[in-house]
């Protein structure tokens, strides 16, 4: 086993193929260092829907709290399966399932944690469509208090 730096590592990942790269280099890294590793994913609030209200009667638009939780469960789910890719190789497997700003969920989980890399993946947009979407590994780099690893890649 190689002495590192990093011993508390936290994976940020949702269910794409920039994620599946991030888990893949990360797998590798875990088997190598033997952290402790935590896996993040978050989901984003539910935006209120108007089926069926109307604005000109003063309705006002409902969040459905059943989506919200739909989306947890299945969060969850794709947590624990991936997890199952580091259970003999890293010293334990902690799994965050949050709701929020993805960025924010994940500095601050980060930050609580205590780890000392952060893993994730980029979509590798460029131009106009970065200039719509922004892009979460940019701003988490940007306001990180520890190294982070972006795994590049056109992933749409």
């Amino acid at each position: 086993m190689v002495k590192s730096i990093f011993t508390r590592i936290l994976l940020a990942v949702d269910d794409t193929k920039c994620s599946e790269k991030a888990i893949t280099y990360a797998k590798d890294i875990v088997n190598r260092l033997q952290p402790h590793l935590a896996i993040i994913t978050v989901v984003p609030p539910t935006s209120p829907s108007t089926y069926g209200s109307d604005p000109i009667l003063g309705q006002q638009p409902v969040v459905v709290p059943e989506i919200s939780g739909i989306q947890l469960e299945g969060a969850l789910e794709y947590l624990k399966e991936v997890s199952k890719n580091f259970e003999t190789s890293a010293k334990d497997v902690t799994l965050f399932n949050k709701i929020g700003s993805v960025r924010d969920e994940i500095l601050t989980t980060a930050e609580e944690w205590g780890c000392d890399l952060i893993v994730m993946g980029s979509n590798g947009r460029t131009g106009f469509n970065h200039l719509l979407s922004g892009s979460v590994s940019e701003s988490v780099i940007r306001k990180a208090k520890c190294p982070v690893l972006v795994i590049p890649g056109n992933c749409d």
